[in-house]
């Protein structure tokens, strides 16, 4: 049985190849998707580890600095927040000094959860199968290209 020609696009701007977008929107499943076996040896969401990332580095942020950080809005970190409190991870409190600001701190299970994560990086670098030039050149490349966008 003979197959119907595809017919050329209109507009060659349309063709999914000549998208910016979709390999990065495929990158980022897969890549999420690659930590998700790794993380869930910790118990840990990706979103969640990205909590940790930042509080393993500063101890302690407000919500509103983790949102900045993390480009999320409080309506998507509260409940994730929420849970990681439930686990013990980490203490949520109204800050003294502006009862309008919550300051997220680890406790010491979150603190407990930095040694057993360290591997995660290497392990990483190794899926990836990239020179540690080209991730650092790639994260530049992208670092720059979250900025022009924001």
């Amino acid at each position: 049985m003979a197959t119907s020609p595809t017919p050329p696009a209109k507009n060659s701007l349309l063709r999914l190849e000549n998208q910016l977008c979709f390999p990065f929107y495929a990158v980022s499943r897969l890549l999420t998707k690659a930590y998700q076996p790794l993380l869930q040896a910790l118990d840990l969401t990706y979103p969640q580890y990205l909590v940790f990332l930042l509080l393993w580095e500063h101890e302690q942020l407000t919500v509103k600095e983790l949102g900045e950080k993390l480009l999320l809005d409080s309506g998507t970190l509260t409940p994730l927040l929420k849970r990681m409190e439930q686990k013990q991870w980490l203490s949520r409190r109204r800050d003294p000094r502006d009862e309008r600001s919550v300051i997220i701190a680890l406790l010491p299970a979150g603190r407990a959860l930095e040694a057993q994560a360290e591997k995660i990086p290497l392990q990483m670098l190794d899926k990836m199968q990239m020179s540690e030039a080209e991730i650092l050149a790639l994260r530049t490349h992208l670092t720059h290209l979250l900025t022009q966008l924001a």
